[in-house]
This record gives C-alpha cells, structure tokens and sequence, in this order.
C-alpha cells in the first residue's frame, strides 16, 4: 500500500521540479528545483532495489553536475546573456513548436513495445546482487565503451582546461597592469 503512494508522490515531484527547473526565471532557483529533482529520482531507484544507482544519482548528478551548474552561473554574466535575441521570435511561434514536439513524441511512443528481459533473471540478481551484476555487466560484456567514453571525458577534460588557460591568459599584477612573470625577472634579489 505504501509503495504504490510513495512511488506516485515521486513521480509527481520529478514532474513538478521539472518544470519548474524550465519555467523558473532565477536560474540559481532553477538549479536547486533540478536538486529536488535528483534526489526524487534517486528514491525512485531505491524502489527498484537499484542502491547503487541511487547512490551514483546522488553523488555523482546532485553532488558533482549541479556543483559545475552552479560554478558556471556564478562565472557567467547573466545580464550580458540576457540580451541576446530570442530563438524563436514570438511566444506562439514556440508553444506551436513545442506542441508539434509533444505530438511526435506521442506518435513514437505509441510504437513502443518492452523488449525482452536481460540476461540477468529476478532470482540471480537477488542472489548476487545489483551492484555485483552490474559491474560484471561493465567491465566484461562493455568494457570498450567504458573505455572510449572515459578517453572522450579525458579528451573533454583537457580541452577544457586547455581553453581555460588560453583565455585567461598571464596572470598581471593589479597595480602596474604588467604580467607578473616580466616583473620579477627584471629584478635581483637581495
């Protein structure tokens, strides 16, 4: 009786914050709805007996993603973005785009039919466990797409640092406006 509420309860609140995560003006205010969000679904996985799943959800998505989301609002000027024209120039224009969106989607959903069960049955995933099954999942049956999407991160990674320095460009001191490594190779020390 109390998983079926609990279940509808999260659903409506993944719902909700959704929304509101695009509906809000305040982008800090729409991060923190994508928050409540996380961890909703987060519970939803612990209905399905997934722990780790929830604990990736968790940490990974609610701790790391939105600490970057926030860190990129913070660094961003938002009156300077603020300015930029519209992409669709009336608001008709895009609530009949976004209709025509939730038209198709309901077209292909309602070709979808569930495929057939995993190799992993109810009873063996009971016996070894979620975790266990998945990491046997990963590292045996998809190890090279783990791979390659771990060097696609490192490549992303390092291009982003690697623009990062780029356009930062020499530290300078604040009051003689040089680049700091020029004003002190000029000078002996004592």
């Amino acid at each position: 009786m109390f998983l079926p509420i609990f279940f509808w309860y999260c659903a409506a609140v993944i719902l909700g914050t959704g929304v509101l995560a695009v509906c809000l003006r305040n982008p800090i205010h729409s991060v923190l709805s994508v928050l409540v969000l996380f961890f909703h679904l987060a519970a939803l996985y612990l209905l399905l007996q997934a722990e780790f799943l929830a604990a990736v959800q968790i940490i990974v998505y609610a701790g790391a993603i939105l600490v970057l989301y926030l860190f990129v609002l913070f660094l961003v000027d938002l009156r300077k973005e603020m300015e930029l024209s519209p992409f669709v120039p009336t608001a008709w224009l895009g609530g009949a785009f976004a209709g025509a969106l939730f038209l198709m989607l309901l077209w292909a959903l309602r070709s979808f039919t569930p495929g057939e069960g995993g190799e992993w049955a109810s009873e063996a995933l009971v016996k070894v466990g979620n975790t266990q099954a998945l990491g046997v999942e990963l590292f045996t049956k998809y190890l090279l797409p783990f791979e390659i999407a771990g060097v696609i991160l490192l490549v992303a990674l390092i291009g982003g640092l690697i623009l990062a320095v780029r356009d930062s460009g020499p530290a300078r001191d604040d009051q003689t406006n040089q680049p700091i490594s020029q004003q002190n190779s000029g000078t002996e020390g004592p």
